[in-house]
């Protein structure tokens, strides 16, 4: 299966969604902050990245600009997950590079449907 670079700071939120991610059959790679993300991405090349929008050191915002920006991982597509569910976050997202847009709680069947799309 895919491998899918998974990027949260809330340890709760991240063991969920890496363990019912890993009983579908990806490969979870994880990153805590925005650029451990970048460089994760940078180093394994995911088929995908799921990137919360508020992280530490780098937001998720300016780490996808960042990623979307460079040759190596402008083309992995970017998953942006938000608590906040306002119309103009998914905009914003979208704006900055995110290819698609889901909300927290994660609605699995929603999300893995998401996921299918771009892997």
């Amino acid at each position: 299966m895919a491998r899918i670079l998974l990027v949260e700071d809330n340890e709760m939120n991240r063991d969920m969604l890496m363990r019912r991610l890993a009983r579908k059959g990806y490969d979870v790679l994880v990153a805590q902050d925005g650029q451990e993300a970048i460089d994760v991405a940078r180093e394994e090349s995911p088929a995908l990245i799921l990137m919360d929008l508020s992280l530490p050191v780098l937001d998720g915002w300016e780490a996808t600009r960042r990623l979307k920006a460079a040759p190596e991982t402008k083309g992995i597509p970017i998953i942006a997950l938000t608590a906040h569910a306002i119309a103009s976050d998914r905009e914003k997202a979208l704006e900055c590079g995110c290819d698609d847009f889901d909300t927290k709680p994660v609605d699995l069947a929603r999300l893995l449907s998401k996921i299918k799309a771009f892997v």
